[in-house]
């Protein structure tokens, strides 16, 4: 059977290659014309592809004219991998960009005639703005209130609303005061932002779009050439739409009706920024001729990680419940998901960091593996860990790729090389680069000179999957880099990535760790109304369905080693863990207790041999009131050698070891490699560092 999922080498020669491609139910999302159309496509469906191949195939059967498509999706990595389908599909000509790309190419084109002169300038950060505006306001902020700030303008531009009626739709939809401000004072900050849009000749990006609603609603000319320019419309993401986005859709429409959105209301975790999944999920009472199919036959992930995806969303209340759908995996079985407890956060970043150094030595690429985590604080730790541990990674979200200065530098000198005559453009590029600094083998430590290798690095690399086609100029790579710059689509790096959920969504990997899944982190203690419990809910399917082979959840009992143990396990998972096909719970899954929905895996004490201990107590091997039976001589000289390890290493001392991984050492007073690798809380990763040390420091602390 093809894989519907996987990448389309060359263009296809007729229509019916185009849907030999392509399962039973994308087909029938390819050969559906004439009527709006809902395709309601759950995590690793293939909807991309299934709406690419429908244009395809609509422009072979001579059903869409390629230039009359606009396939608009959400980011512009989103719409470059549409881009690149479509030409590898053999139709070059459809315009796939985003609302805003999209947008601003229109709004350019018309300011002349409807304004007059030239389009003002993008603002393309808010922050100096927004800033400005408080500024004259006498009110102070520091960066996360400036933060927060901006995303609430952004979302009273993207609702539509003026600084008059922000206050109104504020308490409407029960915005809380940010940053400490009431609605009041943020509706004198957006007044007073677009008197700083004003004075400087700018726009904002929400500018650009209701600027083209303007032209759109007031000017009937205007109307009528996009309208006869763009006759067929794709919009893909469409839960997430906002109010804004969808008035200009429908502007861009007028009378017609010839649509086709995709999405899934399961995976709607914007409505903070204003996305409102209402228009996916009444499309049907919107366009009444509109037809829904559903994609529900999963090619990303096992069935285990499916299953546990699905019983995530069993417990889903209200309209996601309503219209949610099942994922069927087509994957053979694979390993099933583990979910772990850790005594503190600390403990949990250096378990999931050890976890990863063991794969990695049984050969498995750290740019296969993801860390993913509700807040961006939540990074630190991971990154302290991973550091120890010798493991690269990659925070998402930071600075992106193609503007780090030695990747721009790289940019300029591979486009002066296009003016030089080369024969063989991947020697050419190494030419370049090597007098940017980069060489065949990596310079050995870390810090800035590595930092720039690692960056020329991914360049060679990107470059080679160009240059490997046959006839490919350095004019072609220098293109394709361009494109990619455009679209920030970074090549990908040797690390593992750490990341968000909400960086994380649209994204895949074959080991995914999702990390701090507790109340209070997922759901996050500030959700509070029955929407936004059920947003959280939805932010861990989104991040449990990253995963195609490999899944482990875990989190902590507390935030700091010694803390009481006051968190439990997220709620979303009672119903995984209740579950007859559960997940199995490391470690050592042992008796369950009965008559609590939390279902508590319990395991008898490894030290007393009496009464059952909680998931957190097995990671110290013993239950409060135990007594413990570490000796204070090894316990003393254990603490000095973790002291001085720590310190030599710059990291802090958890990361060497835990406070309760050193105090099982210290009970278990182990004679061997073997004999260290039972000890709760130590890997194979722990003994191959410090296994030789802490064996001889045990055995001389026996002889005093």
């Amino acid at each position: 059977m093809i894989d519907p999922s996987a990448s389309t080498a060359s263009a296809p020669t007729d229509a019916e290659e185009i849907l030999a491609a392509l399962d039973p139910e994308q087909r029938e999302v390819a050969r559906t014309f004439g009527t709006p159309i809902c395709v309601l496509a759950g995590a690793g469906t293939g909807k991309t592809r299934a709406i690419t191949h429908r244009i395809a195939y609509g422009v072979a059967t001579g059903q869409l004219n390629p230039r009359h498509v606009l396939a608009v999706t959400f980011t512009a990595k989103a719409a470059a991998e549409m881009r690149s389908r479509l030409r590898d599909l053999g139709v070059p000509a459809v315009q796939a960009r985003t609302f805003h790309s999209a947008a601003l190419r229109q709004l350019r084109h018309f300011w002349p005639r409807v304004v007059g002169g030239a389009m003002p300038e993008l603002l393309t950060n808010k922050f100096a703005g927004v800033g400005e505006a408080c500024q004259r306001l006498h009110l102070s902020v520091d960066r996360a209130a400036l933060r927060d700030l901006v995303a609430e303008v952004e979302w009273s531009r993207v609702s539509m609303l003026t600084p008059e009626s922000y206050p109104e739709a504020a308490q409407r939809t029960r915005r809380p005061g940010v940053a400490g401000f009431d609605s009041r004072s943020i509706s004198r900050i957006l007044t007073q932002y677009e008197e700083v849009k004003k004075e400087r000749g700018v726009i904002d990006f929400e500018d650009v779009l209701l600027h083209l609603v303007g032209f759109l609603t007031e000017r009937s000319d205007v109307a009528r050439e996009v309208r006869g320019q763009y006759r067929h419309f794709v919009v893909d993401e469409y839960q997430d739409v906002s109010t804004l986005q969808h008035a200009l859709l429908r502007l861009w429409l007028g009378s017609s009706d010839d649509v086709c959105v995709v999405g899934d209301a399961a995976q709607t975790i914007y409505t903070f920024a204003g996305a409102r999944a209402s228009y996916l999920l009444d499309f049907r009472k919107e366009f009444q001729r509109a037809r829904t199919i559903r994609l529900e036959r999963n090619y990303r992930s096992t069935p285990e990680i499916v299953r546990m995806a699905n019983s995530v969303l069993d417990g889903a209340k209200g309209r996601t419940r309503e219209s949610r759908l099942t994922l069927v995996s087509q994957r053979p079985s694979g390993p099933p998901p583990v979910i772990e407890s850790f005594p503190d956060d600390p403990a949990e970043a250096d378990g999931i960091a050890a976890r990863i150094a063991d794969l990695v030595a049984q050969g498995r690429p750290a740019a296969e593996i993801a860390i993913l985590f509700r807040t961006n604080s939540q990074s630190e730790a991971f990154e302290q860990s991973l550091t120890f541990h010798g493991i690269g990674y990659l925070v998402r979200g930071g600075d992106r790729f193609f503007e780090r200065q030695e990747v721009r530098r790289a940019m300029v000198s591979l486009r002066a090389a296009t003016r030089v005559e080369q024969i063989e453009p991947a020697r050419a590029v190494r030419d370049v680069l090597s007098q940017q600094g980069w060489s065949e083998k990596a310079p050995e430590g870390t810090g800035a000179v590595r930092d720039r290798w690692d960056s020329l690095n991914a360049l060679v690399g990107l470059t080679d999957t160009v240059t490997s086609r046959p006839g490919t100029t350095m004019a072609d790579v220098v293109r394709e880099l361009e494109e990619r710059a455009e679209a920030q689509a970074a090549p990908v790096v040797d690390g593992v990535t750490l990341a968000s959920v909400h960086a994380a969504k649209g994204l895949e990997w074959p080991v995914v760790f999702v990390a701090g899944a507790s109340d209070g982190l997922l759901p996050i203690s500030m959700a509070r109304t029955a929407a936004e419990i059920e947003e959280e809910r939805r932010l861990l399917y989104v991040a449990l369905t990253r995963a195609k082979d490999l899944l482990t959840v875990s989190w902590a009992a507390a935030r700091t080693p010694g803390a009481r143990g006051s968190r439990k396990a997220s709620r979303f998972l009672d119903g995984v863990r209740e579950h007859p096909e559960a997940p199995r719970t490391s470690p050592g899954a042992g008796p369950r207790r009965t008559g609590r929905r939390s279902a508590t895996v319990y395991a008898e004490c490894r030290v007393c041999g009496q009464g059952l201990v909680t998931p957190a107590e097995q990671r110290r091997g013993r239950h409060d009131g135990c007594p413990s039976t570490a000796g204070e001589d090894q316990l003393s000289a254990l603490r000095s050698w973790r002291r001085a390890k720590a310190s030599a290493g710059g990291v802090p001392a958890y990361a060497i070891l835990t406070d309760a991984a050193l105090e099982a050492v210290a009970e278990r007073d182990p004679r061997s490699e073997q004999d260290l690798l039972a000890v709760p809380g130590i890997g194979p990763g722990k003994v191959a560092s410090f296994g030789e040390e802490m064996l001889a420091l045990l055995a001389a602390a026996e002889k005093q």
